[in-house]
């Protein structure tokens, strides 16, 4: 789904021009009231523009032109760069929409494939709607697997080509609108209505125009703003100041509005002004670029700052298939008799667990898989109450569960449960694997060791986390010995066992209470609560759709260790709007010994000695300093939409070297962008 798009993509950047005079609306521009005083005075200079070309002007026509001319340059380079980052949001967006497509569904009157089916179009269904979707069919909407299993490509989505299984039950029953079933049949439950899809949110989230200012840009707005209202009242307060030292000194001239329009634009915060929202944007496009989606702004800037992250084992941190790996025989069982017996209480079982289980028998002990009409067989079901299946033929009654259900099975029978059996669970626990015991009436006849398989790499993106200071806690419902191992093997820091939803719920509020800034990653209906809590919660797009619907990042990937490239992408943000921040205000110290020397020259003289760049002439230097202020936001523009660059090193050198490059360079940059300019309109005979 995230196709790489490129800074200067040809047809983002025609679009990003023409928005950029869309933008000049008075309803855009009133939207970010730095702009917004950059905006009246460009009207105001404009007007005193035609006054000077029809009738005496306050200045000559030309010098005021040139002024208003770069103003509006400045709006329209400040709309291009948040038109830029919205334009590479919006060819996201696209690639999304293609997946987006009108199909034929095949509607059931009951959730059964043997039922009637109705023909009709995807639009017309609603929440609750039951349809069938077979091998080669679209999926029509979101929903949930309530029938079947079967291979779905999902490749429109995450962007990978590998399928992915969706079966009913647990954390793999969630299917997206616009993947395709390539195998089998699936009979889906819809969950969303025409219009309120996944890939609909998605599309309508990636639009950058659609994104909500955070709460850190809104404080820096309103800092910003409170800086433009200060340096306004400064330079409306000069006009009648002027006009009192003239009248006192008959060798002075009055300062004119436009200088002071000048003069207020240059000092105003407008670098930053107008490029924070583009800032912004970005970031949450560069997560898009990550396969990640933020449906919140407020999680992508968290995310830089998170010092936990709290991961569920289960399909996060393990591939959440547990594969029978063994088969462990009590004292004076043959391993064959189990194998048999461990097969046949799986045959119906169509669980990952269940089928490998049959297939474990068939390749290592060759029990070809029976037919379940010929052998007489009835079988019983998992339940929740029981925690064990099995099957039950003549003369013969087999189960297979959990370790206790099987031994109160046992013992209600008058049978014995072995303590080499107890042991064999125990060592299966230790080694991070689930023991399930076999048992045919009253005798135990040994342990099947089901590994959960830790997903690969993953304990070195553990290290990496660790080194940028993020402590890592998986939680598990499993036992305390299963939760140490697999917690061992994966890397991770620490581990929480036995976890219910509403223990993992009171465990992120403690961390929060003790001043935590908390990140998890699940993919359960049993961890959305937790989901719902977390400062950052990142949900795996495998996972259910009330996880989805809990997290603020959706990982299309489904890879808990994805959280790195969040945090760095959240850091990244941050750092990239502090030294745009930075480089703006420290523009403004050069920008004083341009302007204000030249500002006041005809009334005060003595200020030519602050002349130190040896500007050519007053105009000149206003006019330099205008046009640096404009140009300014162009250069910055690559900046704004790629980030500055973060590297894993400690805060204090991150600050240190950026306060060097942005601030030093924000006050070195004018002296010479200004003076440049300043020699090219001498050339030009602009003065």
């Amino acid at each position: 789904m995230a196709t790489k798009v490129k800074l200067w993509d040809t047809g983002i950047l025609k679009l990003a021009m023409r928005d950029s005079f869309l933008k000049l609306s008075p309803r855009n521009q009133i939207r970010n009231p730095i702009m917004f005083t950059v905006y009246i005075a460009s009207i105001l200079t404009s007007a005193l523009f035609i006054q000077a070309l029809f009738w005496h002007g306050e200045a000559p026509a030309k010098f005021i032109f040139s002024i208003t001319l770069w103003l509006w340059f400045t709006l329209l380079f400040a709309n291009f760069s948040e038109a830029m980052a919205e334009g590479r949001g919006k060819a996201q967006a696209q690639s999304l929409r293609r997946a987006r497509r009108e199909i034929q569904v095949k509607k059931l009157t009951e959730p059964s494939q043997k039922s009637k089916v109705l023909l009709l179009k995807s639009a017309d269904l609603h929440v609750g709607d039951v349809v069938l979707v077979e091998a080669g069919d679209f999926i029509p909407s979101d929903g949930e697997v309530i029938d079947g299993i079967a291979s779905v490509n999902e490749s429109a989505i995450t962007g990978e080509s590998a399928p992915v299984i969706r079966e009913s039950g647990g954390d793999r029953s969630a299917v997206t609108g616009g993947t395709q079933v390539i195998s089998d049949w699936l009979i889906i439950r819809i969950t969303s209505n025409p219009g309120e899809t996944f890939l609909d949110r998605m599309i309508a989230l990636v639009e950058g125009s659609k994104r909500q200012k955070t709460p850190n840009e809104l404080a820096l707005t309103i800092l910003l703003a409170a800086l433009t209202i200060v340096f306004l009242l400064v330079c409306s307060t000069l006009l009648p100041f002027s006009i009192y030292s003239v009248s006192t000194v008959v060798s002075g001239k009055v300062v004119t509005i436009t200088v002071l329009v000048a003069l207020f634009v240059c000092l105003a915060p407008t670098t930053i002004g107008g490029l924070l929202s583009a800032i912004g944007i970005a970031g949450m496009d560069r997560m898009i670029q990550a396969n990640v989606i933020a449906l919140s702004g407020r999680a992508v800037e968290a995310a830089g700052d998170i010092d936990i992250l709290l991961l569920d084992k289960t399909g996060t941190i393990t591939l959440g298939n547990r594969q029978a790996t063994e088969f462990i025989p009590a004292n004076n069982v043959s391993v064959e008799i189990l194998a048999d017996a461990a097969q046949l209480a799986s045959l119906v079982d169509e669980t990952p667990e269940g089928r490998s289980i049959v297939v474990l028998a068939k390749e290592k002990y060759g029990l070809r898989a029976r037919d379940i009409h010929t052998i007489s067989a009835t079988f019983i079901p998992f339940t929740a109450e029981t925690r064990m299946s099995g099957a039950n033929l003549p003369g013969r009654q087999i189960r297979k569960g959990a370790s206790d259900a099987v031994e109160d099975y046992v013992k209600e029978r008058g049978g014995i449960f072995p303590d080499s059996v107890k042991n064999t669970v125990d060592v299966v626990s230790r080694k991070g694997g689930t023991a399930l015991v076999v048992a045919e009436g009253k005798n135990v006849l040994g342990v099947i060791h089901l590994k959960d398989i830790v997903k690969g790499g993953i304990r070195e993106r553990f290290a990496e986390l660790r080194q940028m200071g993020i402590r890592t806690i998986m939680i598990t419902g499993d036992n305390q010995l299963t939760a140490a191992a697999i917690a061992a093997e994966a890397g991770v820091d620490d581990f929480m066992a036995k976890a219910k939803p509403e223990s993992k719920l009171a465990f992120i509020r403690q961390l929060q209470a003790e001043g935590h800034l908390v990140a998890m990653a699940g993919d359960g209906t049993n961890d959305a609560p937790a989901l719902a809590q977390a400062d950052v919660a990142v949900a795996m797009n495998t996972g259910t759709q009330a996880a989805r619907e809990a997290g603020n990042l959706l990982d299309l990937d489904s890879n808990p260790t994805k959280l790195i490239e969040v945090v760095e992408i959240g850091k990244q943000l941050l750092m990239t709007r502090g030294a745009i921040t930075t480089f703006s205000i420290t523009n403004d110290v050069a920008k004083y010994f341009a302007i204000l020397p030249a500002a006041f020259s005809n009334t005060y003289p003595a200020l030519n000695i602050l002349n130190i760049m040896h500007l050519e002439t007053p105009q000149s230097a206003i006019l330099s300093a205008v046009i640096f202020n404009a140009l300014i936001i162009i250069f910055l523009i690559p900046l704004a939409l790629s980030g500055v660059q973060y590297r894993r090193v400690s805060a204090t050198q991150l600050l240190r070297k950026n306060v060097l490059i942005y601030g030093l360079g924000g006050l070195i940059a004018p002296f010479v962008g200004i003076k440049i300019i300043d020699l090219l309109l001498a050339a030009l005979n602009f003065t």
